[in-house]
């Protein structure tokens, strides 16, 4: 198309009807709005393939919901996009022969995918593949950090801590870390709780009492299996005698989106009361002081006030 148009300002230049300088400023003024008007054609394309690109992806999220895969698949696509937007505008045969031909380039496209960010890509697709977690998993890094996996890109993964701080990871860093995921195939979670009673508690009556205040908090769930096949609250067991106290122990299973701090907070507040309510002791450590009568009348001989 330039050709063209050059071509016809040079002919109006040849017959008189331009100057030299009003056909160089003429075509100066074609290539420009020409070029914008491409450019702007482009970007339009390029916003609706991006939008396409979300919409097809939204879809596939409601119907099989919220994905690591389906994320970083999307992302993948975007940056695609992307590219192929920014080669479409040259000749990308051309391109092609006189880029890809080139072994120094070859050269240094191997040296530039050792770097960080290519691995940050190849880590990011085995995690989306292998799915080692997803997104809304409750996870542990083995330097210690938590949180629930928010959202994954080409280059991190977001982890959402307790606190609500946000930890970013590169994907290359977070591919080799072992992971302790605690909702992994959405199994339940269960923690061991122990509660000690006085050594005059009805065991029996202790044990109904920690087991309602267990199935009465919203955060727990049934979670032992019977025979039949149905799920029920675990039982709560005489544990052992401490010094001072009858434990008892009971087994308490919640969902693996659920934190452990709230239900442990949740189940420990309800059992406290309940066994208030009920009159059973809750022992705590004190001294009792025991005067024996020989014990007193030495004091009275030693110290007649009785000071």
């Amino acid at each position: 198309m330039f050709n063209e148009i050059t071509d016809i300002i040079n002919d109006l230049q040849a017959m008189g009807a331009l100057s030299r300088t009003s056909a160089t400023l003429l075509a100066i003024a074609v290539f420009l709005f020409i070029g914008a008007l491409f450019l702007l054609l482009l970007f339009l394309l390029w916003k609706c393939a991006q939008k396409l690109n979300k919409y097809i992806f939204k879809k596939l999220e409601i119907k099989r919901g919220r994905s690591l895969y389906t994320q970083f698949l999307e992302r993948v696509f975007a940056f695609a996009i992307t590219v192929a937007f920014i080669v479409i505008p040259f000749n990308f045969d051309r391109l092609r022969q006189s880029l890809f031909g080139s072994a120094a380039l070859i050269t240094a496209i191997v040296g530039f995918a050792a770097q960080d960010i290519i691995k940050d890509i190849l880590s990011g697709l085995q995690i989306s593949l292998y799915r080692p977690f997803d997104i809304g998993d409750r996870i542990e890094l083995e330097d210690g950090t938590a949180g629930i996996v928010e959202s994954i890109t080409m280059r991190h993964v977001v982890i959402r801590r307790i606190d609500t701080i946000r930890t970013v990871i590169p994907n290359s860093k977070l591919n080799s870390y072992s992971i302790l995921n605690y909702s992994y195939n959405d199994i339940p979670r269960s923690i061991l709780l122990k509660y000690p009673v006085s050594y005059d508690s009805d065991i029996e009556k202790a044990r109904q009492t920690i087991r309602q205040a267990i199935a009465g908090s919203p955060h727990t769930i049934p979670g032992k299996r019977l025979p039949d096949g149905t799920m029920e609250y675990a039982p709560v067991y005489f544990f052992e005698l401490s010094g001072s106290a009858l434990i008892m122990s009971a087994t308490v299973y919640y969902q693996s989106n659920d934190s452990t701090e709230v239900v442990r907070d949740s189940v420990n507040t309800r059992v406290f009361e309940a066994l208030a309510a009920n009159g059973i002791e809750i022992p705590y450590a004190y001294t009792n002081v025991i005067l024996h009568e020989k014990d007193r009348d030495h004091q009275t001989q030693t110290d007649p006030a009785g000071t």
